[in-house]
């Protein structure tokens, strides 16, 4: 495996004879600061079997509970594999087709990739990388619910940059050869999914494909192989990379270079795919003196005339001002530096908003402040990460949130 394509096909887990826009639930990290969100989907799930009891949603990850809806998770993951309420999907990868909310049609592949060819330090020259930084302190609450999981549930996208559309197109026009697997409604007016086992003789293909794309990847930037970039879930995949490592710090090689740990269940999609569009994180501050906490961002960026801008939002203003930075991610770098030596002198907290109005919403109320960010640019994704390291934590999201990613496949790695 060391030296061969880090992404191959496993078993995967998925339910039968159950409601599946019931048991589908978006990714946890989304809704952290709305929680009538996750009250409505607590009520539509009500008591049927679903993904909302086998994963923490962050919105509660400050709760005084969180190690007794820990253990609820571990053992309704164990209940739910005694039950049968799963049938095994064996060495297989799964072509997904997903209907966003606006009609547009975002397509990836299901597998698992190799945690040894892993590294999300920010310096990291492994095959697959971080695309932020990652928050040390967001990891130990994920790897409690991890460490004794018997399953693993992805939100993670891995990106590719593969302009030719030569991996995961082509199977577009052979989908109706592949077995179907699922096809359903998402909940809360979030599109819809299909699933298909692909081949295998197109998973030989797509491996083919993905070690061209290295090939000449690695020839373009003077051996820095990059083949896959963390897109979506970049806590998740780092909390399996941790979670393996302590692994390997108390069992033989043997032993943990064979366990189920040693991969993670992702979704490959690609850079170029037509639907997939970076949409900017902003932040949002709470317990501030919001006029004081702008007023600091505009001596921040005083004088430009140029470059991209940010729109700052208070109880008593709301304006956009240049910040003379080309770089969406130098911008990030620069405002996330400012947002933490403020709250590191004054206090308050920060969380990371998805949307425009749900931001400016936030920012206008009373002791509170938000700053929406620009966008990042695809053409400075790969290059960036490849010559300069990670974007800092939390520099863009793909889409909006009802286009996350839902839980839907499972994987045991207990």
């Amino acid at each position: 495996m060391e030296n061969s394509i880090p992404f191959v096909p496993t078993d995967i887990l998925l339910p039968k004879n159950c409601d599946m826009t019931k048991w589908s639930v978006v990714a946890c990290d989304q809704y952290t600061s709305e929680p009538k969100y996750w009250n409505s989907v607590e009520k539509f799930v009500g008591s049927a079997p679903s993904t909302l009891k086998i994963t923490l949603p962050e919105i509660y990850l400050e709760n005084e509970n969180v190690d007794g809806m820990t253990e609820d998770i571990n053992r309704t993951m164990k209940e739910y594999l005694s039950d049968s309420l799963f049938y095994e999907v064996k060495n297989s990868f799964i072509y997904v087709r997903r209907m966003l909310a606006d009609g547009k049609i975002r397509k990836g592949i299901v597998g698992a990739v190799d945690l040894e060819q892993y590294d999300f330090s920010p310096d990291s020259t492994s095959k697959i990388r971080a695309t932020e930084g990652t928050v040390l302190k967001r990891l130990p609450p994920r790897v409690r619910i991890r460490k004794d999981a018997t399953l693993e549930l992805p939100h993670i996208m891995l990106l590719i940059d593969d302009p030719d559309m030569t991996v995961i197109e082509p199977l577009e026009e052979k989908k109706e050869q592949f077995e179907k697997l699922y096809d359903f409604e998402l909940m809360q007016n979030s599109g819809s999914i299909k699933g298909y086992r692909i081949s295998e003789e197109c998973s030989k293909q797509i491996t083919d494909a993905l070690a061209k794309i290295a090939a000449d990847f690695e020839k373009a930037h003077n051996g820095n192989l990059l083949l896959f970039a963390v897109g979506d879930g970049n806590h998740s995949l780092a909390t399996a990379k941790t979670c393996f490592e302590n692994l390997k710090l108390t069992t033989p090689k043997e032993y943990f270079m064979n366990h189920p740990s040693r991969y993670a269940l992702v979704e490959v999609v690609n850079l170029h795919d037509s639907s997939l569009q970076f949409e900017p994180i902003h932040r949002a501050v709470f317990g501030v003196d919001g006029q004081k906490f702008i007023s600091g961002l505009e001596d921040l960026f005083a004088g430009k005339t140029d470059g991209k801008q940010i729109e700052l939002n208070s109880a008593n203003c709301r304006k956009t001002i240049f910040t003379g930075i080309d770089s969406a991610g130098l911008v990030v770098d620069a405002v996330q530096k400012y947002i933490d030596r403020y709250l590191n002198e004054f206090g308050g907290k920060e969380d990371y908003i998805h949307g425009d109005e749900v931001a400016r919403s936030l920012g206008v109320q009373p002791q509170n402040a938000s700053i929406l960010l620009p966008k990042l640019e695809k053409s400075e994704f790969f290059p960036s990460i490849a010559e300069k390291g990670t974007f800092p934590r939390k520099t863009f999201s793909m889409g909006h949130a009802c286009d996350k990613r839902f839980y839907l496949e499972c994987r045991k790695i207990l």
